[in-house]
This record gives C-alpha cells, structure tokens and sequence, in this order.
C-alpha cells in the first residue's frame, strides 16, 4: 500500500460527525481512503444515500491531514507500522469482522497472519490456580502447537501472564493496547513490553497521544477476539473484561474455552457460568483444547520441517494445487489476490484450483475472499 494511501486513511479515522463503521463503509464503497478524500466535495454522486451530516462531516480534513502527517514521523522515526484494511500485513481474520479498524499501528516481528492465533485472558486480579493452568497450558501447548501465537491485552494479571509465560516458551506473543505507543499501561510491564517487540509484538488502532480511557479498553478487546481462531478463559469474577471478549469472540463466530473453577471461588464465577449457559466449551488442558480445535496434526509437521522433510499430506494434488497448499500453509489464511501474487498463478486459475480442493477436502473457503488450509 502506498505512503499516500496510509496517510488518508490515518487522517480518515480522525474525521468526526460519523461512526466508525460509516468510516469503514466508505472507505469499503469508495476503494480507498485517498478516494474518499478525492470525493469529499460530491460525496452523493457516488453515495446518493450520503447524510447531510456526513457530506459536512467530509468537508474538515485540514486538521485530520495535519495530524496525520505528524503520525507517520511517529511511526518513521519509531519504525512503527501502519497496517491498513487490505493491506498484506493486516490481520485477515480480524478484516472478516464487521467493525475492524481501517489502520492499525504496530511494533514488532511476529507475522499477525500465522496458522494458528489464540488469545488467553481473564481478570486481573488472577490467583495461583489461574497462573498454574497459563504456565501449563502454554507449554503443553508449544509441544503441540510450536508456531502458535498467542495475544492478549499486556493488562494486569491473565494477561501479563500469559505473555510471560509464551516468552519463556520461547512462542511470540502480541500485546493489544487501548492506547497509542508513544506510551505503555500500566508502565510496570515496560521490560516485558520491550522483550515482545523482538518476540511477538505491540498492537494498537489508537494513534500517539491517545489516553488509555476505559472505553478505550473495552474496545480493543474485538482486536483481540477478531484477530484470534479462539479465545481462552482463564480467570473471571461474574462481570470483567475476559467475558466483553468471549461475548464479542462469539459474535464473531470464533471458538471460546474456557477452564473451570472451584464452586463459589470468586475469580472462577464468570467462567463457570459461561460453561454453564453454553457461552464456552470447557477445557482443563492444552490437549482438551487441541482436540477441539482439530490441530492434533502440528507437532508432527513442526518436526518435519525440521528435519528437512517435505510436507507430502496431500500425494494427489497437481503440481499447482500443491502450490496452492503450500502457500497457505506458509503464510496462512490468504485472500484470492494474495494467493495470486505468491503463487504467480492468475486469478482465473485459481479460482477453479480452489473450486477443486474445496472438494477434495484441502482448503475451506472464509468470509471476505479468504482461504483456509485444512489441517
């Protein structure tokens, strides 16, 4: 995506006097944030629907430009990324999600499009029985799934832990601010935050001098559900954060687990209940979960890979289906367009390549033009 492109849709997530999901709508509609600009002056002659409100709102882009500008010195001088809806580099599971952010901003080294993505949270106020079950879960979880990566909110308590815990597991791990990253909250996990960005990474749709509001924390939780294949409770009183994600996971049709507590035990009332009312499958290990899930298949194809030997799960496929396959087991979840330019097959093609593996039971079809390898 160009530097021109980046910096209208920064300076649109500035505009005011319309929601974010009419940003997004445009930005949908038009192609674009630049094309939204381009049209700011005739905005019902390509959305004859336009509001009043929204056709004044588009008229005040002198200031979203100029803090715009002044957001990619940030990231140029920081070497933060700017991560657009559509990009390469954005997070295609979260692109699926109706409210996804038109830009993210991130720090950091670990591919946000990997084969498999979980997020872990809870209250912040865990107990010894909640860092237990994190520090067995997640190594348990690496001999059986080495290349997952696991998010969560850099909070307090479940959080923090489960970063700590896959850093030590040598997994990356990526933290989901409700701030910009001119700042860290709560500054205590700065030394956890800064091993993450050579190890996973810093995450955030708020721009530099952003204040971490409460909303602001209630908001970046459909971050972490979205970009995420399943959301894992750990520890939750009766009302707390962990369950706006699980709630938010799934609306999104995404998997939510959740570990059971002791019976009147205060931190283990919101995931008893979930378990109870069907909000979440109960799981009391990494195994339990990888069942679920269907990824018994990823230790044996990490240990292939590393001892050299190619990856033959599937003896009947073309040479270009097998292409087709390889690309998304590297790479992960693509779009049509994406699998075009790493298959340098053309989109004609591969249309009826996929078509073909749909059948033969490789690939699943997604929302938004995404496909899926099949374990």
């Amino acid at each position: 995506m160009s530097e021109q492109e980046i910096y209208y849709t920064i300076a649109l997530t500035r505009l005011t006097g319309f929601s974010t999901a009419t940003a997004l709508h445009l930005y949908r509609e038009l192609g674009g944030a630049q094309a939204v600009y381009e049209h700011r002056r005739d905005i019902r002659q390509v959305m004859p629907d336009a509001s009043d409100r929204l056709a004044a709102s588009l008229q005040q882009w002198d200031e979203p430009l100029v803090r715009a500008a002044q957001e990619m010195e940030f990231m140029q001088k920081h070497h933060v990324q700017a991560l657009c809806l559509g990009s390469d580099g954005y997070p295609l599971r979260l692109s699926e999600c109706p409210d996804a952010p038109l830009v993210l901003y991130y720090l950091g080294n670990a591919q946000l499009n990997r084969r498999r993505v979980i997020n872990i949270v809870g209250t912040r106020r865990c107990t010894t029985y909640g860092q237990d079950i994190i520090r067995r879960f997640v190594s348990d979880l690496r001999q059986q799934c080495p290349e997952v990566l696991i998010v969560s909110g850099l909070a307090y308590g479940i959080d923090i832990c489960a970063h700590r815990h896959a850093l030590e597991q040598g997994l990356d791990t990526v933290g989901v601010l409700a701030h910009g990253l001119d700042e860290l909250y709560p500054p205590r996990h700065r030394d956890t935050a800064r091993q993450m960005i050579g190890q996973g990474g810093l995450l955030t749709e708020y721009m530099t001098e952003t204040a971490a509001d409460k909303m602001n924390f209630v908001r970046r939780n459909r971050i972490v559900a979205g970009i995420s294949d399943a959301t894992i409770l750990v520890e939750s009183a009766a009302k707390g954060g962990g369950l706006i994600t699980c709630r938010i996971a799934l609306d999104y049709d995404r998997a939510v687990f959740a570990f059971p507590g002791a019976v009147g035990a205060p931190y283990s009332e919101g995931c008893n209940n979930l378990i109870r009312d069907n909000g979440a499958q109960l799981i009391t290990s990494a195994q339990d979960f990888i069942n679920a899930m269907g990824w018994q298949g990823d230790a044996q194809l990490q240990k292939a890979k590393n001892d050299g030997i190619e990856r033959d799960l599937f003896p009947n496929l073309s040479p270009d289906e097998r292409r087709v396959a390889e690309a998304l087991s590297s790479s992960g979840d693509l779009q049509l367009n994406q699998l075009a330019v790493k298959t340098n097959i053309t989109v004609g093609q591969l249309t009826a390549l996929l078509f073909q593996l749909e059948m033969k039971g490789v690939v699943r079809p997604l929302a938004g033009g995404t496909y899926h390898l099949l374990s």
